[in-house]
């Protein structure tokens, strides 16, 4: 064995996107006349997390928990009240940040296919105008790229002059993934994509993407609160709660072996197809905490059966429990009933 050379080959993981302390608070208008009250919502409150290049990233949680307010600070469509985002290790919020360069590279996919097509356009036109603002293509070069991408989502030809409303749903999500690809991105953001799908049909648009993704070494951030498309789609899930991640890890690490309170009621909540299989749901109860100025401890306190007395005083901090799994509770699962020191504390 002594002239057998063995080698390594080391994956080196390249972040594309990292959040760091992403904070936004939109003020509270008093009165009939709109004056700022002092008191603010916390719609996101120090939220960190990396995306790396060609994975898939879920965010998930309630309504009203955040989720689409992250979307539109990647986005820039809303400037962080602290904190910031990076893109391929610079700040987007910097002054002078080529905004036009990061948003043809970071493209974004609707929930609703309807509301997000202007009906006095044709598919030529809506596909077309990406092309246009950005300067990719036009004349018949322009024509030829808009149905080759049509091609590429499953649309025929004679579909290039009609108009959305002589789609079904499934095809008029097909031409937001079209005008999506049009400037040739690197991330997509899906806000809940096939929620307003029939199931049938969200099954054809979610193989659409997985193939897509792979076609075009895409990034996709994938925002929904349908757990059993987000366990089939995503590689790691960040679990929101009243503007935080409260946990954080692997797709199968943590659906199987959930270690936050509201993660694990989340989870539990998903429906099993097979009517033969019984499955204990437990029903959270107490008072949902307002967004509204919220108290500075653990803000599942008050729905949470684990709660002690640290839990009202002090609001945990994000830890790694594990590799690569990250939760925000000072009693995870593997800590209740022992007796141990809460998590994150010393002594």
């Amino acid at each position: 064995m002594s002239g057998v050379i063995f080698t390594v080959k080391v994956v080196v993981m390249e972040t594309i996107l990292e959040a760091k302390n992403l904070t936004k608070k939109f003020p509270v208008q008093m009165g009939i006349f709109g004056a700022r009250g002092g008191s603010y919502i916390h719609a996101v409150d120090n939220v960190n997390f990396t995306i790396t290049k060609g994975e898939t990233f879920g965010i998930v949680g309630e309504s009203g928990c955040g989720k689409t307010t992250v979307a539109k600070l990647i986005l820039r469509l809303l400037n962080p009240t602290e904190g910031t985002i990076w893109y391929y290790g610079k700040d987007i919020f910097q002054r002078r940040y080529p905004v036009a360069k990061m948003r043809r590279r970071i493209q974004l996919i609707f929930q609703d296919p309807y509301s997000s097509l202007n009906p006095r356009m044709t598919v030529y036109d809506i596909i077309g105008e990406p092309l246009d603002i950005h300067k990719l293509a036009k004349g018949s070069e322009k024509k030829e790229r808009i149905l080759q991408l049509m091609k590429t989502v499953g649309l025929a030809n004679f579909h290039l002059y009609r108009y959305p409303h002589e789609f079904s749903g499934g095809q008029r999500q097909r031409v937001v993934i079209a005008r999506a690809l049009a400037v040739q991105p690197e991330v997509l953001i899906m806000d809940e994509p096939v929620s307003a799908l029939d199931v049938s049909v969200r099954a054809q648009v979610l193989n659409l993407l997985e193939e897509l993704q792979k076609r075009f070494d895409l990034t996709y951030i994938f925002i929904s609160h349908d757990l059993s498309v987000v366990r089939h789609v995503c590689d790691r899930v960040g679990v929101m709660y009243l503007g935080q991640i409260v946990e954080l890890g692997e797709v199968g690490t943590l659906f199987d072996n959930p270690q936050h309170p509201y993660a694990e009621a989340l989870i539990a909540a998903v429906p099993i197809p097979d009517p033969r299989t019984k499955k204990t749901r437990e029903i959270l109860s107490g008072e949902v905490p307002t967004p509204i100025d919220p108290p500075l401890c653990c803000r599942f306190a008050m729905r949470c059966k684990y709660a002690q007395e640290i839990c009202h005083q002090e609001e945990p901090p994000l830890l790694e429990i594990k590799p690569d799994h990250q939760v925000a509770c000072f009693f995870p699962k593997e800590l209740q009933g022992t007796g141990k020191v809460p998590f994150g504390k010393t002594s």
